[in-house]
């Protein structure tokens, strides 16, 4: 039986959404910890490393690692749960990487920040806006990947639609003879593309083009056209995958379709569930928080609800909304990506019935958890109407420096509740780490 694992640690949102899509591929698969991995599961030498449904305990044939922080998964893995990542694909393995995933697998200056499975790096960003990209791109596939790689080529033709949540990009390294190949390049953007809150399709062209002639201001990302997209090679006997565009993303048709397919090549998963939406995407709409509750735990709804109540109050100031059903959209400054995260994964504990495992963790850190999320929520209403009075008087010239007060003290803020980016730290760090703790454990990996 084909063994696939997907690293659990940091990745929150981003993780849910690969379990997710294995879930309705109906593929064997289950979650390491940093930890785990250390203890060698990715040798076989795990208690845990049987798939979820198999009796089969043997090692893992591809490791998954979804987005997320990149540098805070090498802080958790350490240098032994690296070097075992390392020495798992150089012994043959395959490992796949989204987004921040596909970041951790790239060298860098630094060997312990990085698995350096692929000599490429990451490129430096000339603006800001150039990392608030996200949401529909455009994909084209190398003739030479087609003709080398045919079976990591999906079936479709060039101009698949996939989509980018705030991508970095590849930095290729020396003369081209590095053993990478490019298995796609951005071709442009799709109907729903944005730029940090700004919905490009919904700005006239004129628009946009005045913005750039008088203020020199280049919103559309123009640069991203042509650059790799998918990247693949080999490291020892093993080979790595690194993608940033979401293949994974629900209601996605093509790219589910593509990541299918290489999931086949990759570790031999053939579909036991079949397409689940009429669409034909592997992963069917996500409707975050309108999940089956199979827990009515108390301190998990009060968490819920209270988080529902913080973002309707965004919302209400015009700072959060929801740009489909699974994902937030936010003002610049407001850190939607920390609220998705912590009500996702309040949610998903909701969604599964609790093992004896799970329920012996939950009652001895159940209090502190309450205790936690009421403290964020009244902080975050408290930094959600700060950043409305912001939005007032940020043009209004202050009094004995009272502007500059006002910004340092909202800086604190959030940093206190969310942390600095682009780690998810402070009070939602705390409540993060416990929350990905609980699921593991009502998944079964404890």
């Amino acid at each position: 039986m084909t063994r696939v694992f997907v690293l659990w640690d940091d990745s929150h949102l981003w993780g849910l959404l690969v379990l997710r899509f294995l879930r309705a591929l109906g593929a064997p698969h289950g979650v390491l910890r940093a930890t785990n991995i250390a203890e060698g599961a990715l040798a076989g030498k795990w208690r845990g490393c049987a798939p979820a449904g198999t009796d089969d305990d043997g090692a893992p044939a591809l490791l998954i690692a979804p987005g997320g922080w990149a540098r805070g998964r090498t802080q958790r893995l350490g240098e032994a749960g690296l070097s075992a990542i390392r020495e798992f694909v150089a012994g043959g393995g395959a490992y796949l990487g989204f987004c921040g995933g596909a970041g951790l697998a790239l060298s860098g200056p630094r060997p312990a920040d990085s698995l350096g499975l692929c000599p490429w790096g990451r490129m430096g960003f000339a603006g800001r806006l150039q990392h608030l990209l996200s949401g529909d791109v455009r994909l084209d596939f190398e003739a030479d990947a087609q003709n080398r790689r045919p079976a990591l080529v999906p079936p479709q033709a060039n101009g698949l639609l996939a989509q980018v949540w705030w991508p970095s990009q590849f930095a290729p390294l020396g003369d081209g003879d590095d053993g990478v190949e490019v298995l796609a390049r951005y071709a442009g953007l799709g109907p729903d593309f944005w730029v940090a809150d700004l919905a490009l399709a919904r700005l006239p062209e004129e628009t946009l083009v005045d913005w750039e002639n008088l203020y020199g201001l280049t919103v559309r990302p123009h640069f991203l056209t042509g650059r790799p997209a998918v990247i693949t090679g080999t490291y020892g006997r093993g080979r790595y995958v690194l993608s940033y565009p979401h293949l994974e993303t629900p209601d996605s048709p093509a790219g589910n379709r593509w990541l299918a397919h290489l999931l086949r090549e990759l570790a031999g998963i053939e579909a036991s569930a079949g397409p689940t939406a009429a669409n034909g995407a592997a992963t069917p709409v996500w409707r975050v928080g309108a999940e089956p509750l199979l827990w009515d735990d108390p301190t998990l709804l009060a968490a819920k609800t209270e988080l529902e109540a913080a973002i309707a109050l965004g919302q209400e100031h015009l700072l959060l909304f929801w740009r489909n059903p699974w994902l937030l959209g936010w003002r610049r400054g407001v850190p939607g990506p920390g609220i998705n995260s912590l009500y996702a994964l309040v949610c998903e504990a909701l969604g599964n019935a609790p093992n004896d495992d799970a329920r012996i963790w939950w009652r001895d850190n159940a209090e502190e958890f309450a205790g936690l999320a009421k403290l964020l929520c009244k902080g975050l209403s408290g930094l959600l109407l700060a950043e409305r009075l912001d939005m007032t008087v940020r043009q209004t010239p202050g009094v004995d420096g009272a502007d500059a007060v006002f910004t340092k003290n909202l800086r604190e803020m959030r940093a206190a509740l969310f942390g600095p980016p682009p780690a998810a730290g402070g009070v939602c760090g705390r409540l993060l780490r416990m929350l990905e703790e609980l699921c593991a454990r009502l998944w079964g990996n404890g």
